[in-house]
C-alpha cells in the first residue's frame, strides 16, 4: 500500500508541474499583451499679441529687438509723418482763430463805444434845437407871424430828432452789450469744434510712438529702420512666457477621469523634467477634428477636445512650441 501511494504521488508530479508551466506562460502572455498607458503628445503655448500701427509713417527709431525682454508700456518704435505734423499745426492755428473770435464776440472796442456816445450826443443836441425852434415858431404864430404850415414842419422835425435819439441810444446799448447770446453760443461751439479737431490731430501724432501692450518677449520683428509702413501693418509679436500653458487634443473616449482642476504629470523632453500641471480648460473642437468611425464595424463618431493645463509652479525655460507628453490609462 505505501508503495502504491508513492507511485500515485510520483505520477501526479508531472501533471502539477505542467499546470504550473501553463499558468506561468498564460500569465506572461497576459502581462506582455495587456494594454499599457497611452502616451499623448501636446505642446506648450502662450499668449501672443501682434503689435501694429494705426498711422502710416517711416521708422525712425527701434527701441526693441528680436528676443529681447520688454515691459508693458515700454516704447517699441517711433515713426515720423510730416503730413500729420502739418495737420496738427493747422488745427492749433484754427483753435487760436476760434478763441480770438469768441473773445471778439464777447467785447466791443472802446473806440466804437465812444463813437456811439458821440452820435447819441449829436442826436440829443439836434432834438433840443428842434424843440427850441418849435417854441419860437409857436410864440410867433400866436402873434400871427408864422403860418400853420411852418408850425407843422417844425413839429415833424422834433419827432424826427426824437427818433434819431432813440436810434443812437439803441446803437450805444448794442455796442456796450457786444454780441448777442446766439452769436456767443456759435463762437463757443466753434471753439469746441476746433479743440476736438486739435485733440484728434494730437491723437494721430501720439500713434506715431508704439508702446508695448503687455510684458513679454519679442518673438518677431517685422520692420527695419527707415522702412515706410502703412496703417495696420504688423510690427512686432510679443509672447508672454510667464503665462505659458500645455495644450493637448484628445478623443472624447480618453477624457475619462479628466476634469477642470485635475492635476496632470507632464513630461517636457526639452527640459528633461516632469512637471505638475492643473487642467484649466476642456473645450470641444470643430467638426473637422472628429474621428470618423467605419460604419461596418458598428462604431460611432468621436469628437476631439482641447485640454489645457497650466503649470502649478513657475517653470524657467518653458517656451511655446516645446513638446509635452502625458500618459493616460486605457
Amino acid at each position: 500500500m505505501p508503495t502504491q501511494q508513492r507511485l500515485t504521488k510520483t505520477s501526479a508530479a508531472p501533471v502539477v508541474l505542467f499546470l504550473l508551466i501553463v499558468a506561468f506562460i498564460a500569465g506572461a502572455v497576459w502581462w506582455v499583451s495587456r494594454p499599457g498607458p497611452l502616451l499623448i503628445q501636446g505642446e506648450v503655448a502662450a499668449p501672443r499679441v501682434d503689435v501694429s500701427a494705426r498711422a502710416s509713417g517711416r521708422v525712425t527709431e527701434l527701441a526693441a529687438d528680436l528676443g529681447g525682454r520688454i515691459e508693458a508700456g515700454q516704447v517699441l518704435t517711433r515713426l515720423s509723418n510730416p503730413q500729420l505734423v502739418t495737420a496738427h499745426a493747422a488745427a492749433a492755428s484754427g483753435l487760436e482763430v476760434a478763441r480770438a473770435s469768441e473773445a471778439a464776440a464777447g467785447a466791443t472796442r472802446p473806440e466804437v463805444i465812444r463813437a456811439r456816445e458821440a452820435e447819441l450826443a449829436a442826436a440829443a443836441a439836434d432834438l433840443r434845437l428842434a424843440e427850441e425852434q418849435v417854441a419860437r415858431d409857436t410864440a410867433l404864430a400866436g402873434q400871427g407871424l408864422r403860418p400853420q404850415a411852418v408850425i407843422d414842419q417844425t413839429t415833424r422835425n422834433v419827432d424826427t430828432a426824437a427818433r434819431r435819439v432813440e436810434a443812437a441810444q439803441a446803437q450805444l446799448d448794442l455796442a456796450r452789450a457786444g454780441a448777442s447770446e446766439e452769436e456767443r453760443e456759435v463762437a463757443a461751439a466753434q471753439v469746441a469744434q476746433a479743440e476736438a479737431a486739435l485733440a484728434q490731430r494730437q491723437a494721430d501724432l501720439d500713434e506715431l510712438t508704439i508702446f508695448a501692450p503687455l510684458s513679454g518677449e519679442i518673438s518677431a520683428r517685422l520692420i527695419e529702420l527707415g522702412e515706410n509702413i502703412g496703417p495696420g501693418a504688423p510690427l512686432f509679436t510679443i509672447v508672454d512666457l510667464e503665462q505659458a500653458w500645455f495644450t493637448f487634443n484628445l478623443r472624447e473616449d480618453l477624457l475619462t477621469g479628466l476634469e477642470v482642476g485635475t492635476t496632470l504629470s507632464v513630461h517636457v523632453p526639452a527640459l528633461a523634467r516632469d512637471l505638475e500641471a492643473e487642467i484649466t480648460l476642456i473645450n470641444v473642437q470643430g467638426q473637422f477634428a472628429s474621428w470618423r468611425a467605419t460604419r461596418a464595424t458598428g462604431d460611432f463618431d468621436l469628437r476631439s477636445f482641447e485640454v489645457r493645463a497650466r503649470p502649478v509652479a513657475p517653470v524657467s525655460g518653458l517656451r511655446p512650441g516645446m513638446s509635452a507628453l502625458i500618459s493616460l490609462d486605457r
